[in-house]
């Protein structure tokens, strides 16, 4: 409603027709709807008076008149790009947003297509015994160091671009960015998990990725790195701080390779 009294005002505003005022050299002015400069008179419709009128030539201040009209005019066509550019990018955003599945989950950005990239599976790893707890939310559990581990040393899907875009559609507010994954021997580490005795709490640690952050819609975002990333192990998580309740959706990075 705003926007629309706003486009109303703009449009009564720069209407033909709109006032003008004619400066004086004296330093007032008449309010004109329209003037026109003959050999020796200005003629003008005035607005006030409702009729047309002249005044000689010497007494205007045409320099000051057209200086303002000019300002007048460059304003009309600025909020006009603006509005024109406004809409636009609403047109793109709603097309932005009809792309993206309505499925709960990560989107890789690959040209024109949307490839979902599956929820890997993890594993609560401990340092005694090296045994092993399923990550489930909500987590078991653990006491001392664990890492939270996905089997195989590289993830199903690979993205060629240095900085890959994704769209990722969250379940709920929750915490979210993309970590750069450790491999050793036969599994990938994406968090190492701290218990304090005392507290009970826990402490995530992983290796994140510094990423922009677009809302494109409600509970919908467009995350890509801030700069180009380094070939290797990724992931895009969702998490809540200290719950260990981490969900990974992993990628490779591997430039010029073709999935």
């Amino acid at each position: 409603m705003f926007r629309l009294l706003f486009i109303l005002m703009l449009m009564c505003q720069f209407l033909p027709g709109a006032v003008i005022r004619l400066y004086l050299k004296d330093g007032t002015y008449q309010r004109v709807r329209e003037y026109e400069v003959l050999e020796d008179r200005v003629k003008f419709y005035s607005v006030e008076r409702s009729e047309w009128e002249a005044i000689p030539l010497d007494l205007i201040d045409l320099k000051r008149t057209r200086a303002e009209q000019a300002e007048v005019e460059a304003d009309r066509k600025a909020n006009q790009a603006a509005l024109a550019a406004e809409d636009r990018a609403e047109r793109e955003a709603a097309n932005e947003v009809s792309r993206v599945p309505y499925e709960i989950g990560v989107f890789w950005v690959n040209g024109e297509q949307l490839v979902p990239l599956k929820q890997a599976e993890s594993k609560v790893v401990t340092n005694k015994k090296r045994s092993i707890l399923k990550a489930i939310s909500p987590i078991p559990i653990v006491s001392g160091k664990a890492t939270l581990e996905l089997d195989g040393v590289t993830a199903p899907l690979t993205v060629t671009q240095e900085r890959p875009e994704f769209y990722f559609r969250l379940a709920l507010p929750e915490r979210f960015g993309i970590v750069k994954l450790k491999v050793e021997k036969d599994a990938r580490i994406v968090e190492k998990w701290s218990m304090i005795p005392v507290s009970k709490e826990l402490l995530q640690e992983n290796t994140p990725v510094e990423i922009f952050r677009h809302q494109v819609a409600d509970g919908l975002y467009k995350i890509w790195p801030q700069k180009p990333i380094e070939p290797g192990e990724y992931a895009v998580i969702e998490y809540t701080e200290g719950k260990g309740n981490t969900q990974i959706w992993d990628f490779s990075y591997l430039p010029g390779k073709k999935n």
